[in-house]
């Protein structure tokens, strides 16, 4: 390993990072919505990595319905996840679903899009979302086929409204502010409050459970995440963890971690610690705190050694 990642990996690695796979039968019978707040429905997703039996579904989905329609507040890993959704909707409500967020460029999050097509709801995204797909999108949906195949991948959806900083959206009892944040967890994160029930949708700025995947920039995460604080919300639901938390001790796992790896990734660099090294030592006293930390770990700290090493 070395101290930069070449394209293929550092796309590679945001695809791993938080990513890719029927749902098989068997992991479709174990999923169900939760309802965390009136009108919210969430669905948790395991902790693995993408595999042709969980079709991608391994982030945190759901919805939100309001006086005049539907909010998708995540839309899914791929065509089947994001099917497995809407008809998880049309379980509960005929009523239309305007808007569809897209957290992220992660596949995860993104690639249930294409199932809310016929529904021609606003597809919302961080400004920088769209030069995001067109560096990755092709790639991600590769490997989608080559893991689900074509029926079942899905295709790269762009968003149709840009959020720049912030945005408001009405669904007639209740409003959802949105806001663009920094480049943190990636370069297009967007978090999300909903107005009725103070509840926050911070997406994968908010990992609980399963260690933080780092595809963007470590400082600009833990600034965020003083963002996420100073929304005064008492609970969130996490990009992937328990379907909604109390914020507070969830972001202080958080940032302990992110500010170990900071600390430990300077001290590696400053005592000319070689990044083949350092991938083995830097933040190993958090290896049981958190699921798949040894998948993650390491590219966290090829990132991470890549930010600061030139400080």
């Amino acid at each position: 390993m070395t101290g930069l990642l070449s394209r293929r990996e550092a796309v590679f690695g945001g695809l791993c990072l938080c990513c890719l796979p029927t749902l098989g039968r068997a992991a479709a019978e174990t999923f169900e919505m939760r309802e965390v707040g009136p009108g919210i429905y969430v669905r948790c997703g395991p902790h693995e990595e993408a595999s042709a039996r969980n079709d991608d579904a391994i982030a945190n989905i759901g919805f939100i319905v309001g006086r005049d329609g539907v909010l998708v507040t995540e839309s899914g890993g791929s065509l089947a996840d994001g099917a497995w959704l809407r008809a998880e909707i049309r379980k509960r409500t005929e009523k239309p679903i305007r808007h569809v967020v897209l957290t992220h460029v992660h596949p995860d999050h993104c690639f249930g899009a294409a199932a809310f097509a016929e529904d021609k709801p606003a597809f919302i995204g961080h400004h920088a979302l769209r030069a995001a797909l067109d560096a990755r999108g092709d790639y991600y949906r590769q490997r989608l086929v080559d893991i689900l195949g074509p029926e079942k991948a899905g295709s790269v959806v762009y968003p149709t409204q840009a959020v720049t900083d912030g945005a408001e959206i009405d669904l007639g009892d209740r409003t959802l502010r949105l806001t663009a944040h920094g480049t943190a967890h990636t370069n297009c994160d967007l978090s999300m409050i909903d107005t009725a029930s103070g509840l926050l949708f911070p997406a994968d700025l908010l990992f609980v459970n399963r260690v933080p995947s780092l595809d963007g920039s470590l400082l600009g995460w833990l600034r965020e995440a003083e963002r996420l604080k100073a929304t005064g919300a008492a609970r969130a639901v996490p990009g992937h963890g328990p379907a909604s938390v109390d914020l507070a001790p969830a972001l202080a796992d958080l940032t302990r971690y992110l500010g170990l790896l900071r600390d430990e990734t300077r001290k590696a660099i400053a005592e000319d610690v070689p990044i083949e090294k350092a991938v083995q030592t830097v933040a190993q006293s958090e290896r049981d705190r958190w699921v798949l930390f040894d998948a993650y770990n390491g590219r966290n700290v090829t990132q991470a050694f890549k930010e600061l090493e030139w400080e």
